[in-house]
């Protein structure tokens, strides 16, 4: 153990500041955390600071995300224990999907740490969640990505970045899919979570290799099917995507009957076009409902990964120009559930 970590700020509510009703940025905030944590408690580790950019997650932009990559890139891996990103919690899930594909092959633990409420509110969990990261790291010998995040009344979780899923709503509590997370933390301490679905750590320890896809491209447009929902309305006239990826039920299903509601027809419209069509998510080993037979033919299927997941791979593939239905049949870093 080096007994050193590179943290990387860059905003989010974990970097800002209450002032009233208003949440917003502080740029002091990343000093902030590292003091409060070290005043809870102590640590012999050294910290090394980055600031690329400090932003509100939500506004990210595509140059903010590379912003981001390039930082990471930058840190020379061999005089680190791990690296910890601290980000905000709108867009957590998506950065975390991301960086789980481009980093791939990294080294040492890639972290990434946010908070629900500023660290000035007592209801914050950024100090808890950045504590969760740094004792993961402490416990490990792989690289890898992943998430530590605390939900109200929980241990704090640690999350292959690969595996987690958007926020629920309101509460904003993140979950691995299926609901299992890679460990927890218990005494300050990582424990393994022992899963059939869980990568083991000696397969974390095996080399793996990098991801072709490195670019985003952002002509992407996705929709989540719902009752009554109008394909009709998704026209394009003025600009027209490249992909287009539709979230499917629970059961791999989506309305095939009526007309204005029939994704068929939406699928003839957007075939006509030269837009490719992606349908997400599907369990490979789940019967299939009459109304889907054949589905999975008529356009690109996405199996065995999260819906978020799929959207990182689709705008990967669109951004270094490799086919779609071949990038989501990668497992870079054990996304595949199957």
């Amino acid at each position: 153990m080096k007994n050193r970590i590179c943290v990387i700020f860059t905003g989010g509510t974990i970097g800002s500041y209450s002032s009233g009703d208003v949440v917003d940025l502080n740029p002091e905030s990343g000093s902030l955390l590292l003091e409060k944590y070290r005043e809870r408690f102590g640590s012999s580790m050294s910290f090394d600071e980055l600031r690329p950019l400090n932003i509100l997650s939500e506004n990210m932009q595509p140059a903010d995300l590379e912003t981001m990559a390039d930082c990471i890139r930058a840190v020379d891996k061999n005089a680190y224990d791990g690296i910890i990103l601290t980000h905000g919690t709108d867009t957590l899930c998506f950065t975390a999907n991301l960086f789980s594909q481009i980093f791939c092959d990294i080294s040492i633990p890639l972290v990434l740490v946010s908070a629900l409420y500023p660290l000035d509110d007592d209801r914050s969990r950024g100090v808890e969640n950045f504590a969760g990261a740094v004792t993961f790291i402490q416990s490990v010998d792989y690289g890898g990505v992943f998430v530590s995040f605390e939900n109200h009344s929980e241990n704090c979780k640690i999350h292959l970045a690969s595996r987690l899923i958007s926020a629920t709503q309101i509460r904003g509590e993140y979950e691995s899919i299926l609901n299992v997370p890679y460990g927890e933390i218990r005494g300050w301490r990582f424990v393994y979570n022992e899963n059939e679905h869980n990568p083991t750590p000696s397969e974390l320890r095996r080399p793996r290799k990098k991801c072709a896809a490195q670019k985003l491209c952002t002509d992407l447009v996705t929709i989540q099917a719902h009752s009554l929902l109008n394909f009709d309305y998704y026209r394009f006239t003025d600009v027209k995507p490249k992909a287009v990826m539709v979230q499917l039920y629970h059961s791999g299903t989506v309305c095939t009957e009526g007309k204005e509601a029939n994704f068929k027809n939406f699928l003839a419209y957007c075939k006509n076009l030269g837009i490719e069509v992606i349908i997400a998510t599907i369990d490979s080993r789940a019967k299939t409902y009459g109304s889907a037979l054949g589905l999975a033919d008529m356009c690109t299927a996405a199996y065995d990964i999260s819906f978020e997941m799929a959207t990182v791979k689709v705008l990967l593939a669109l951004g270094s120009g490799i086919s779609i239905a071949e990038e989501l049949k990668t497992n870079n870093f054990f996304e595949k559930l199957r």
